[in-house]
């Protein structure tokens, strides 16, 4: 049995801590912000998995590979889907009730799904039903837990991982040694300065991975979700609102997905994204719409409550206008590379759910497969615990030609050359220069401005959360516009305006320059 720190409150943090408690190991649980507040409650869609009589595994392993864009691993995947219904089962067991109808569990369907396999909670309400279950099971598990408290460092000694270094509120920095640490910090969307994550979204553990010499990979590969109400805060709409048959309609009021891809609105998430974009360009950026009036608001109500009243709250009637979206930042299928057991290249440090990069997304993240990938590669790590690696899956976390790993150096994204830089970074600036130049359309000169700018910031003294944040941000921006400049294909989630074929020559190339 082993002294094993989870960081992170979210689905995959409180997946590992309850399944490692009940495994036996002394387990702590820190979060940097009350236990409840993970990213996970944000979630909407819903969870994937093949449970029903019509769906198969193989069928969720086609729609995974064909969403990566020819990046997502096919072990990785083949692990996902096979393994993914017992996980939803466990998710039952601990308490999730998904919604259902007469015949049994209701399903939905989101973009570039072949089959209806999509479960929900409350309708609209997945995560938080999720993070509410979760939370109860582990706090009757014999897990300590600290609320408040931040990830600032990894402990490193002759080459493992031996704790961390936390944050408390006073600005106190403490030491806490363990056998294991498993990263569950969720994403980075707060790179971007619109995003539909919350604010804990600042990648503290990809950011801290990096900093202590583990691989990081595919960071240029960011999702952008194409339904985000263009209002303040850019809440999420629901890719399950256009699985219902919802439509994008432009500011003349015309349909426009069908001319872009025969899927239309369920094309891939980087397709309609950069549709949206697009079309909003062409109308001097203003916003296109989401058209959901043939519903009725009956249906809106009950089938999306907590959409409906957002959306109400934000001054819009949605059973009776189409209202207004753009595209915001969504998801990471970057982070630190990890084999099949969430093992990264530091012994001693597991990653696991949006902090990993652990194959199964490639360049395009497949929709609802995100809650899915934390619980089954949490359970995964769980039971790896204490075991040495594989030599074969040690390779694996490093190989691989289709792969951008970048590892720590001052090269890849700054590291000591830019510590005498004059001015300590502004958040909004770096957020308005990542959304200008790191976004959904990107060229090798604009990604160039963005390296050099970077280069002029520099981190500021850690002294509170908002300081430690400011500093992993800057590291996962140098980090994010190296990856993207190295790749100069466009694959997936990057595009590249100045090189917007796909190419596999180039993903070989990314591979060597950003190593």
């Amino acid at each position: 049995m082993v002294h094993v720190l989870v960081v992170g409150g979210g689905i995959a943090g409180l997946w590992t801590a309850v399944k490692a408690a009940d495994a036996g190991h002394t387990v702590e649980l820190v979060t940097k912000t009350a236990l409840v507040d993970g990213n996970t409650r944000h979630a909407q869609g819903g969870i994937a998995a093949a449970l029903f009589p019509d769906d198969s595994t193989e069928r969720h392993f086609d729609d995974t590979i064909a969403a990566g864009a020819g990046l997502a691993d096919p072990e990785a995947v083949h692990v996902l889907v096979d393994e993914g219904p017992a996980r939803v089962r466990d998710l039952i067991r601990f308490g999730v009730e998904f919604d259902r109808g007469e015949s049994g569990l209701e399903r939905g369907l989101e973009a570039a799904h072949s089959r209806a396999r999509i479960l929900h909670a409350g309708g609209d309400a997945t995560g938080a039903a999720i993070e509410a279950a979760l939370v109860a099971t582990v706090r009757r598990r014999a897990v300590r837990i600290e609320e408040e408290t931040m990830l600032a460092d990894l402990l490193v000694e002759r080459g493992r991982v031996v704790g961390a270094r936390l944050l408390g509120t006073s600005g106190t920095v403490t030491e806490r040694p363990a056998d294991v640490v498993v990263l569950a910090t969720g994403g980075s969307g707060c790179l971007y300065w619109h995003t539909t994550n919350p604010s804990v979204a600042t990648g503290d553990g990809a950011a801290a991975a990096w900093r202590a010499g583990a691989a990081v990979a595919d960071l240029e590969f960011v999702q952008f979700h194409p339904t985000a109400l263009d209002a303040p805060g850019t809440p999420l709409i629901s890719e399950a609102v256009r699985g219902e048959g919802a439509l994008l309609v432009d500011g003349d009021g015309e349909r426009f997905m069908l001319d872009v891809d025969p899927r239309g609105e369920l094309a891939p998430r980087d397709v309609v994204a950069r549709a949206v974009w697009r079309r909003m360009a062409e109308q001097g950026g203003a916003p296109v719409f989401l058209d959901a009036t043939g519903f009725g608001a009956t249906f809106l109500a009950q089938r999306f409550p907590s959409l409906d009243a957002a959306i109400r709250d934000a001054g819009f009637d949605w059973s009776a206008e189409p209202v207004p979206i753009t595209p915001a930042a969504h998801y990471a299928m970057g982070g630190v590379v990890t084999d099949l057991d969430g093992r990264t290249t530091l012994p001693g440090l597991f990653a696991v759910g949006e902090t990993a990069r652990s194959g199964v997304h490639g360049a395009n993240r497949l929709a609802s497969n995100s809650l899915l990938e934390a619980a089954v590669f949490a359970d995964r790590a769980v039971r790896a615990l204490g075991s040495p690696a594989p030599e074969l899956d040690r390779r694996r976390t490093t190989s691989g030609a289709a792969r951008s790993p970048v590892r720590s150096s001052s090269s890849a994204a700054g590291g000591d050359a830019y510590r005498d830089a004059a001015r300590i970074v502004d958040r909004a600036e770096l957020q308005r220069l990542m959304w200008e130049h790191v976004g959904l359309e990107r060229v090798g000169e604009g990604l160039a401005a963005a390296s050099a700018r970077l280069a002029t910031w520099r981190a500021p003294e850690v002294r509170d959360r908002r300081t430690a944040e400011d500093r992993n941000l800057l590291d996962l921006a140098r980090l994010t516009v190296a990856a993207a400049l190295a790749r100069t294909e466009s694959r997936g989630a990057h595009f590249r305006t100045d090189d917007a074929v796909t190419d596999d020559l180039a993903t070989i190339v990314a591979a060597g320059e950003a190593a």
